[in-house]
Parts: C-alpha cells; sequence; structure tokens
C-alpha cells in the first residue's frame, strides 16, 4: 500500500514544528511531522527550556528558604539532593513530552520517527524519512515546514568531551547528564541567555561558578540597565562575572579543567575548575537535510532565508525556529510555525485571510535567573538609532508594597517611550516574578496601545503589576508615586 500524499509535512517536533503540525490538523490540512528523536518535543523540552526551568525552580525554593527567617519562619536541616532534583526535572520532561504526543493524536497528524530531508525534483516534493535501522520512508507532500533547530556551538579550543568539556545538552540530556552532583566549582564561557541562567542555578545550589564573557556586559540584548543590575545582583550572591576577557584554550586535565584566558588590560590568567559549560550561541541544523535539491538560500551562517511568511525561495517550502536567523526562542519559533502553516491553508483556499507577518520588535525575551529578567520591544538606544524622540520612564521595585513583603525590592519596571505619540516602544524588567509581569506590557506594545492607556488602567493593590503602572503613569505625566 503506498503511503498517502500530504499537504504539508513538517521536519522536526519542537516548540515550533509541534505547534505548526497541530495548528494545521486544525486547519483541516492532512499533515506529518517527521522527528529523528524517539519522543517529541525537541531540544526546548528535552534538551533546552523546560529542563533548565524545573532545576532552577528547585534553585528558587533554595533561596526563598535561605530568607525565610527573616519572615519569621526557621528552617534547618535544608538539604539538596541532585538526583532527587534530576528526577523531577525528568518526570516534567516526560509529562510534557506525552501531552505532546497526545496532541498530534489530537489533532489527527501522523508521526513518524526518523531524520527527516527533502528532496525536490520537477517541482514535486518529498520528505524521506531514515529511521535508526537505515530504512527510508517517503512521504510526498505539497508544503515542507522545517523547524530542524539548532545545536550548541563548539570551538576550535573547546572540544566537547561530554564529562567536564560540556554543552546545555551534556547538562539536560536525559540520557547523558554529564553532573552527576554539584559541582564545588563550575566555570561558564557566555554570558548570555544559557550562560546566566545555569550561573544562577549553580550558584544558588552552592557551587563556585565563574562566569566568562567577551562583551563588555552580561545578557547584551538587554537593557544595559537591566543587565548591569543583574550582574550585580549575581556577584553579590557570589558568582564572579568576568567581562571583556578573551578565552585563549580550554584544556581537561583529570578530573579538572583548565581554562587560560586574557583581560581587557592584556594580562592572563587561569581558572581551574571543576566544570566547563561552553555556551556562545548555537549553529542551525541545515546540514544535510536536502537543501540543496532546492532553491531555498541560506547565510554565510547556514540559516535559511525567508519572507515575513516564513516561505524560502523554493516555493512551499517554509522555515522557521532556530534554523532562521531571528530570535532563537520557543516562542517565536511557535509562532513563526503558526504563520507559516495559516499562509499554506490560505493558499489552498481554506482560510480567507492571509496572516500577518511576525513584528520581532514586540516578541518578549526572558532571562530565568534570580532575579529574572524580562524585555520586549527596543532598548533606549535602539530606539533613539531609529529616529525616536525617547522618553524614558522607571519605576523601583522598592517602592511597591508586594516587592517588600516578598522581601524582593531590588529591580524596577522601564517603559522606552516616543516623547512626541506616547507610543509604547519597549518595556523592560529585572525584578520579582518579571519573566510574567512583561505579560501585560508585551500586549499593549503588540496592540500598540499609548502609554496613556496603561496608566490609566486601575491595577490591583497590594501587587508587584502594579510598578507597571506607576512605571506607565511617570511616563504619562500623571506620576503618583514617581
Amino acid at each position: 500500500m503506498s503511503n498517502p500524499h500530504y499537504d504539508v509535512v513538517v521536519i522536526g517536533s519542537g516548540p515550533g514544528g509541534y505547534i505548526a503540525a497541530a495548528r494545521a490538523g486544525a486547519l483541516g490540512l492532512k499533515v506529518a511531522v517527521v522527528e529523528k528523536d524517539k519522543q517529541l518535543g525537541g531540544t526546548c523540552l528535552h534538551r533546552g527550556c523546560i529542563p533548565t526551568k524545573a532545576m532552577l525552580h528547585t534553585a528558587d525554593i533554595v533561596s526563598e528558604l535561605k530568607e525565610a527567617s527573616r519572615m519569621g519562619v526557621s528552617v534547618e536541616g535544608v538539604k539538596v539532593e541532585w538526583e532527587k532534583v534530576l528526577g523531577h526535572k525528568r518526570q516534567v520532561v516526560t509529562s510534557n513530552a506525552g501531552g505532546v504526543a497526545h496532541l498530534m493524536k489530537h489533532r489527527k497528524v501522523d508521526v513518524i520517527q526518523g531524520f527527516g530531508r527533502v528532496a525536490v525534483a520537477g517541482g514535486k516534493k518529498t520528505v524521506i524519512a531514515r529511521d535508526a535501522d537505515g530504512k527510508e520512508t517517503a512521504l510526498s507532500t505539497d508544503s515542507v515546514v522545517l523547524a530542524v533547530g539548532s545545536k550548541p556551538r563548539e570551538l576550535p579550543f573547546a572540544k566537547f568531551d561530554g564529562e567536564r568539556i560540556v554543552s546545555s545538552d551534556h547538562l539536560l540530556d536525559a540520557n547523558h547528564e554529564a553532573v552527576k552532583k554539584i559541582p564545588g566549582t563550575f566555570a561558564i564561557l557566555g554570558g548570555g541567555v544559557i550562560g546566566i541562567e545555569f550561573a544562577s542555578l549553580f550558584q544558588r545550589l552552592g557551587t563556585k561558578v565563574t562566569v566568562l564573557e567577551m562583551l563588555p556586559r552580561i545578557v547584551a540584548p538587554a537593557d544595559p540597565d537591566s543587565s548591569k543590575l543583574l550582574a550585580d545582583e549575581l556577584s553579590k550572591q557570589g558568582c564572579d562575572i568576568k567581562t571583556e576577557v578573551k578565552v585563549t584554550s580550554i584544556e581537561r586535565k583529570g578530573n579538572e579543567v583548565v581554562t587560560q584566558y586574557q583581560n581587557k588590560d592584556g594580562t592572563t590568567a587561569t581558572l581551574t575548575t571543576e566544570y566547563i559549560l561552553v555556551a556562545v550561541g548555537r549553529p542551525p541544523l541545515t546540514q544535510g537535510i536536502g537543501l540543496e535539491t532546492t532553491k531555498a538560500q541560506t547565510d554565510k551562517a547556514g540559516f535559511v532565508v525567508v519572507d515575513g511568511m516564513m516561505e524560502s525561495a523554493e516555493p512551499g517550502l517554509y522555515a522557521i525556529g532556530d534554523c532562521i536567523n531571528t530570535p532563537w526562542l520557543a516562542h517565536v519559533a511557535s509562532a513563526e510555525g503558526m504563520i507559516a502553516v495559516e499562509h499554506i491553508a490560505w493558499k489552498k483556499g481554506l482560510t480567507k485571510t492571509k496572516p500577518a507577518a511576525l513584528n520581532y520588535d514586540h516578541t518578549p525575551s526572558c532571562v530565568y535567573s534570580e532575579p529574572p529578567l524580562a524585555w520586549a520591544g527596543l532598548t533606549e538606544d535602539e530606539a533613539k538609532e531609529r529616529g525616536h524622540a525617547v522618553k524614558v520612564a522607571k519605576f523601583d521595585f522598592a517602592k511597591n508594597a508586594k516587592a517588600a513583603i516578598l522581601l524582593k525590592k531590588r529591580g524596577f519596571v522601564k517603559f522606552v517611550v516616543d516623547a512626541q505619540y506616547g507610543e509604547i516602544l519597549g518595556c523592560h524588567i529585572v525584578g520579582p516574578q518579571a519573566t510574567d509581569l512583561l505579560a501585560e506590557p508585551a500586549l499593549a506594545i503588540s496592540a500598540e496601545l499609548p502609554i496613556e492607556e496603561l496608566a490609566r488602567t486601575v491595577h490591583a493593590h497590594p501587587t508587584l503589576y502594579e510598578a507597571i503602572w506607576e512605571a506607565a503613569s511617570i511616563a504619562a505625566g500623571r506620576a503618583a508615586h514617581g
């Protein structure tokens, strides 16, 4: 019996791929998803977002217990059992993976396990799925969505051994988990989101962490004030953050790793730790997936070039998520997947409205450290570079009653506003529950609401999100506490 013909085949089942497949199924398209791993969910679920946040929650509990005595709760004998931390992480991942599988069944998505590659010949598209035994299954399709993701970047002088010189995959993958117990010392090469989240995790669990960052500050895409406050708070917790350093060599010696680096002033130094995490970016997994048979173009870094509908130069071939050069975030990949399949459905006449292209200026970014950091829109410098007359308003959590109750008064809400029109250009939050608090201003930015709308919206008291109202009120010229 021949294989069925599909309206769309999605290669990859991460948060971009499985959402694309589910949406395609809901739109009435006949869809299949090809996944090389045994379980659905991709890097985000198995080696990224979800396991990291499960482990970070453990660190959050430890942090809360350390502060408990200040609120009249005495806690003794607190012990972090690393294997149970990993067990909790695995359980969360397994549960979520089951949820993805259930969603595929619910949306009537055919799931094929294997490494997928696309082949285009005579205008016809085929996706070939090769399983672990080498057996190949050919899937005929009208359209293809590439959701193949990315992998940790390896440096010439920092080859992963999977034991002491590790990537985030080695730390998180349930089949590997390089760290068998809480380390005494840990170096992190790279002060981006991944590096800082692991720094915040291990430092709070008792590890002596050193972060080595080439740029002048950590989390470089974030608002400079937010980045500085986060760095200051991590330093107070004991994390040694070194910026403007150039790592020149990483060498394993037994159960230790020796890292040599050069400071900004030209002096050299040596750091010896039990482990080093190399977190310096993620190149796309676009090799070996058949792009050479298509008209699709890639940039110098290997990212697939797409238009606003996520379509490549090969008609009917789409790409989303980490394999294109847009913000490499799970929620962005999901949004891109929705656009791609909605465009496919629109071209087939299943929907009346062509989807809108994604405005990447409006997409939120989060760092789940302690304190957490989150932002959407432009920084002050970015807004000025685009020619805006800028007004900046900031409200400190030190003036917020709920933050005082929580003993988390460090941080602020900051708005970047167009001084002439009141358009909200950006919102930057560092402090308690920043990643959740961002939702309201992110919606306001996406809806292009003027800052006055937030300033006139009644916010409950006492809450953390009152700080959003306070900052908006300052920007709108009607400050209460200012």
